[in-house]
């Protein structure tokens, strides 16, 4: 069996959704949007994570190809509920109808993800099927044994390696009977929303990372998530954590770390997203980026991007 050889390099999720677009309502980034992003994240990444395979994917991949750009991109497929979890905090309960629902339109996706990972075979390195449908809280819940049955239908149909990406903690247990299946495992830590003080967080990824590995000792496994937020109501995190100084400090830890272990690791996520969670605007789920929605570097990026910071007022410089 050839061993699996994943590309290095500096890693980013990227979903560009910017204020009043929205992929619940199919409202996306335009080939202009896309390529000012694509023209930012150039800079400093050679790897980007997409999150499935909607209008945007696609356009992402069209741009890269077009424009000849240096991006070898994971390609995501986002599966919908296929079973009830009544576990999800915020609500995740569906009529029989609207699962049959979602099951159809998981297997357009699906077949989305192939025929894309087809199309730019030398731009699409590897495939995920699925973002953290199994975990306890998930409001998308499919079951394992599903995962598996699509995880087999799509390594039939692609030469990419595939995977699943999922919280580090249904590796350790859940999902024994799907890591035979795939190419790679893909987890996510997040010290900041398990209340971790940022002099904790990195000890805290390591030993989720560790938690995995060590029952896994021969699959290979690559962080696709793992990034620290900047704003937050409270809901999830303590709010005095969420700031743009501690974004700063684990951001170069965490590099810092999985550069010297050979890590492949997935910074979330290039750009805050205003689209994402509840209305309230310090709601955690928004506030991820290392730039903010109009493209502005957070303090983790500023001495990387001088160029995109907002000019200083004249009154402040004299």
């Amino acid at each position: 069996m050839t061993p699996l050889t994943l590309p290095s390099g500096n890693a980013i999720c990227y979903s560009g959704y910017r204020d009043g677009q929205n992929p619940g309502e199919q409202t996306y980034p335009s080939l202009a949007e896309i390529r000012e992003d694509l023209a930012i994240l150039r800079k400093h990444w050679q790897l980007l994570r997409l999150y499935d395979c909607s209008p945007h994917a696609d356009r992402v991949l069209q741009v890269i190809a077009e424009d000849r750009l240096p991006f070898q991109v994971m390609l995501g497929a986002y599966l919908g509920a296929e079973m009830n979890n009544f576990g999800c905090p915020w609500g995740a309960t569906f009529t029989e109808e609207q699962l049959e629902a979602s099951r159809a339109e998981n297997g357009a996706e699906l077949e989305r993800l192939v025929a894309l990972a087809n199309r730019y075979p030398d731009i699409v390195f590897s495939v995920a099927v699925g973002n953290e449908a199994t975990v306890d809280w998930t409001d998308h819940y499919v079951p394992v044994p599903r995962m598996i049955e699509y995880v087999r239908r799509v390594k039939a149909a692609v030469r990419q390696p595939v995977t699943f990406c999922e919280n580090y903690v249904p590796w350790q247990h859940k999902l024994r009977d799907l890591v035979p299946e795939l190419d790679f495992i893909s987890l996510h830590t997040y010290p900041v929303w398990e209340y971790k003080h940022i002099h904790e967080a990195l000890d805290y990824t390591k030993d989720n990372v560790h938690s995995v590995t060590r029952l896994y000792p021969d699959k290979p496994l690559v962080i696709t998530e793992a990034g620290w937020c900047t704003n937050s109501n409270g809901r999830g995190m303590h709010a005095e954590h969420a700031v743009q100084e501690l974004q700063a400090i684990y951001y170069q830890d965490l590099m810092d770390w999985t550069r010297s272990e050979g890590l492949l690791c997935f910074v979330f996520e290039a750009f805050d997203e205003s689209w994402k969670g509840s209305p309230d605007p310090l709601e955690p789920e928004k506030h991820w980026g290392l730039f903010t929605t109009d493209r502005k570097p957070k303090l983790v990026m500023q001495a990387l991007y001088p160029e995109l910071m907002p000019p200083v007022p004249a009154e402040s410089r004299s």
